[in-house]
């Protein structure tokens, strides 16, 4: 029943319109005039001005033609990452690529394109439905910016799909809590060649703090990185201070509180090793540190309603699709946490947030067919 050439055509278009985290109001203007053609009551909420964006979340509402289903959300995000400027599509046989100097942004455009080709489809055959709510978020690649500061009291539904994620055949139904890490470390300044032994490097008390951790693949639940580091002034200065800022994630909340004391333990016996004795007084190394949640574990029963629905559809059109657990995370975690049970259905969209970003038309139309039936499913 779905138009898959109008579809690619929409993915098409949506792309050639820039929208980086905080610029996304040109492709929200388009989707809420598109959205507005089928019958759709659009506004926007203000986060845009809580992130310091050019606009909000798009939240649309489609009246349900069946009063005895209930509302189903539906949610994908507007923004993109960089190189996002300027992009190029080529449609090379049953794909959708980059140019190579920038990224796709199928990622998520694919997700809205899905959407929209949905609902035009619904409206068109005329299928019965409940309420579907639309929420096209902002700054997803910002740390889930525009989900955080979502107005979830106009929204109505207990159940919904986020449609952001690569493999059509696989429904994500958990993925981890993750939380940021931050660690000043403090030295001591002095001339590296004049009197490199009255100074104290924070360079070198954050290299043993690192040499010490356990990073990565913790277990098979739980990563940790270190992705940031900053410090220093000059090559002939030992550098009196270091910004260092880290990562956890772990579907186990005992095992996130472990890796961020076992980080936290490094950088302390790491300024404890060093020091310098000047004029009689002792200096040791010093850390300031600071951590906070970047947004809850994703942990979607398999008797969840949503996720019988897809299952359903999927068996209906033949297609195998299983549940799975991620380690990243999606706007899906914070619905979650809201009280909206949401699972994370893959697009199609392959080497993301690369310039080698492609996209396998066959796979978005299935994605398409299974969300189609899904709200099918849903009664």
């Amino acid at each position: 029943m779905l138009n898959t050439q109008r579809m690619t055509d929409h993915f098409l278009k949506l792309v050639r319109i820039d929208s980086l985290s905080k610029k996304e109001k040109a492709v929200a203007l388009v989707l809420q005039k598109e959205l507005e053609a089928l019958g759709a009551k659009v506004e926007f909420d203000e986060a845009g001005q809580a992130v310091g964006g050019e606009i909000g979340n798009l939240i649309a509402r489609l009246p349900g033609t069946d009063p005895s289903r209930r509302p189903l959300l539906l949610s994908a995000h507007m923004d993109t990452v960089v190189p996002g400027e300027g992009i190029k599509p080529i449609v090379d046989g049953k794909k959708i690529r980059s140019d190579g100097t920038t990224i796709l942004g199928g990622d998520d455009k694919s997700g809205i394109s899905i959407i929209v080709e949905v609902l035009r489809t619904i409206r068109e055959k005329k299928l019965p439905h409940g309420e579907i709510e639309i929420a096209f978020t902002i700054c997803e690649e910002f740390g889930l910016l525009g989900a955080k500061h979502l107005d979830f009291g106009r929204l109505k539904s207990r159940d919904g799909l986020v449609l952001d994620c690569d493999n059509v055949n696989i429904l994500f139904t958990k993925s981890p809590s993750s939380d940021r890490l931050e660690f000043k470390v403090h030295g001591l300044e002095a001339h590296a060649g004049v009197c490199p032994e009255r100074g104290l490097s924070a360079v070198q008390i954050a290299a043993d703090a690192i040499s010490q951790m356990k990073l990565g693949r913790i277990d098979p639940e739980t990563t940790a990185n270190i992705g940031i580091i900053q410090g220093g002034s000059a090559t002939n200065i030992v550098p009196n201070y270091v910004y260092v800022k880290a990562e956890t994630r772990s579907h186990d909340e005992e095992k996130l509180t472990a890796q961020n004391g076992h980080m936290q333990e490094c950088f302390r016996k790491a300024a404890e090793k060093f020091w310098v004795d000047l004029d009689g007084k002792r200096i040791t190394g010093r850390v300031e540190e600071k951590i906070w949640r970047d947004y809850d574990r994703m942990n979607v029963p398999e008797n969840a309603p949503i996720v019988q629905a897809v299952m359903r559809a999927a068996q209906t059109l033949s297609y195998k699709v299983r549940t799975h657990a991620t380690g990243g995370g999606c706007d899906a975690n914070v619905f979650n946490k809201k009280g909206i049970t949401v699972a994370n259905l893959g697009t199609g969209m392959h080497d993301i947030h690369t310039v080698k970003e492609w996209l396998a038309i066959d796979e978005m139309n299935q994605a398409a067919e299974i969300v189609l039936e899904t709200i099918q499913q849903c009664k």
